[in-house]
């Protein structure tokens, strides 16, 4: 695949038809600057005709068996582990995920969460008795699902699979910068016989093609994953129309090393997290927070440890990192590191980069700043991470929650019981212990400007239904 398709239609009522918008959206490949193909953005008629596809569909899918919406979803999970290397292929020209790790990456956890939805969705949909009052758990409604680019269609996944599963309807609007996967994912779906305007997907940006989608009044619930700022916007707007809305926005979340701890493996782990899709995750682990005494060790082990992340190509097998997905990116965080080191940070190490000149390349890098600088406040999304020294446990926690976001974090110390209790007191909607792996169907979302609502496993499901009384 040397370049994408160029998608100039719409999926709505189970069919594909052509987009009646004129504003023609550019797709770049960021390892070499070239442009791969296009979006035509979908009009306000576009959104208008997805919308009511979803809605007349609403009544059938909402009263179908849930074991058959199982037996879908999960064929849907099928569908698209079938065409994991097309999926593959397609992300990394997209979104710079190195190729040899972009399945692992990218596509197998969006498969799984299709069978955990599939798996669960009937242990969550139990009716409960109140005496002579039935209590049911129902769709929320018609569901207007809006995807960022950095994992596309693991946070497509994260929102349809549980909407499917509760019994809603959808409309998509996939990242423009990353829209080939949703084109993908909607001919699975129609394959594995979800019936027709159950799941639509219109293509285009926000302020246009979102907007009209956010506001069309078939729409009940909007579930959103992007920045910050974005999701103010869509809030504001669905509070107009008096809509439910789930935000999964942004994060600047700490690792917290303890005093004792093995720092060769803290600072490994926390780079691993801090790296991880170029820095391109939004529960990213991009500050590091070391107690003052082991500034030194850590200070040593990052610059040989920072060093075997190199960037470059990601179609070569020997890529650790690939480029950021937009020049937008690059340039962001090239501006927010050159003005860090203008106040002060210090560069502490620095990895090679090698890749086209013309691609959004940028270096995996970490900085020695103070609580308050800029790297340590503002989400760069990129391959960055912040070294911050604390003088001890109270100050490091006040840190770790100094801060407007609230997504995730970790905290490292030689007794996991007391390393619990220090995550405790962290606000924030996860914490990993000692490097423990997160459980794929543990509840994800933040505090604060992180957002609010959850998504995966049972949890997820349940952001997607609401309740009905019924009183006999």
């Amino acid at each position: 695949m040397a370049e994408i398709a160029e998608l100039s239609r719409i999926f709505a009522g189970g069919r594909w038809t052509p987009a009646t918008g004129t504003d023609i959206l550019h797709v770049y490949n960021p390892a070499d600057g070239s442009r791969i193909g296009q979006v035509t953005a979908a009009s306000v008629h576009d959104v208008n005709h997805a919308s009511l596809a979803a809605s007349e569909a609403f009544a059938g899918w909402r009263d179908t068996a849930v074991s058959e919406r199982a037996a879908v979803v999960a064929r849907i999970a099928d569908g698209l582990a079938a065409r994991s290397e097309e999926l593959a292929e397609g992300i990394t020209l997209e979104v710079g995920t190195p190729r040899h790790g972009c399945v692992r990456m990218q596509v197998t956890p969006a498969v799984e969460t299709f069978k955990s939805a599939a798996r669960l969705g009937p242990e969550v949909l139990v009716d409960e008795q109140l005496d002579a009052t039935w209590i049911r758990k129902v769709p929320v409604g018609v569901v207007a699902c809006i995807t960022p680019w950095n994992y596309p269609l693991y946070q497509i996944a994260s929102k349809v699979a549980a909407a499917l599963m509760a019994g809603c309807t959808i409309v998509l609007k996939p990242s423009e910068v990353a829209p080939t996967n949703a084109a993908i994912l909607a001919d699975v779906a129609s394959a594995a016989g979800l019936p027709p305007g159950v799941f639509n997907v219109v293509f285009g940006n926000g302020p246009t093609t979102g907007e009209a989608l956010i506001s069309h009044p078939a729409i009940d619930f909007v579930s959103f994953t992007g920045s910050t700022r974005a999701g103010a916007r869509i809030a504001a707007i669905a509070g107009q129309h008096i809509k439910q809305v789930s935000l999964e926005l942004g994060g600047k979340s700490a690792s917290l090393v303890l005093p004792g701890v093995d720092v060769q493996l803290a600072v490994s782990k926390t780079l691993e997290k801090s790296f991880q899709n170029s820095g391109q995750t939004c529960a990213a682990l991009t500050r590091l927070l070391v107690p003052s005494e082991a500034l030194a060790q850590v200070s040593a082990s990052l610059k040989t440890q920072v060093a075997s992340f190199p960037v470059g190509d990601p179609s070569k097998a020997s890529t650790v990192l690939g480029p950021v997905a937009t020049a937008d990116q690059r340039d962001k965080v090239l501006s927010l590191t050159a003005a860090a080191r203008e106040s002060g940070a210090e560069l502490l190490a620095s990895g090679p980069v090698w890749g086209d000149p013309a691609g959004f390349y940028v270096p995996a890098e970490a900085y020695l700043t103070d609580a308050d600088g800029g790297l340590a406040r503002e989400e760069v999304f990129g391959p960055v991470l912040a070294v911050v020294p604390y003088s001890d446990i109270d100050e490091a926690v006040a840190m770790a929650n100094n801060s407007p976001y609230g997504l995730s974090g970790a905290v490292w110390g030689p007794d996991s019981a007391e390393a619990g209790k220090v995550a405790a007191r962290i606000r924030t909607g996860s914490v990993s212990i000692n490097g423990a792996a997160t459980h794929p169907d543990a509840p994800f979302g933040g505090f604060r400007m992180s957002g609010f609502g959850r998504e995966r496993g049972a949890h997820g499901i349940e952001e997607f239904l609401t309740t009905q009384s019924l009183h006999f």
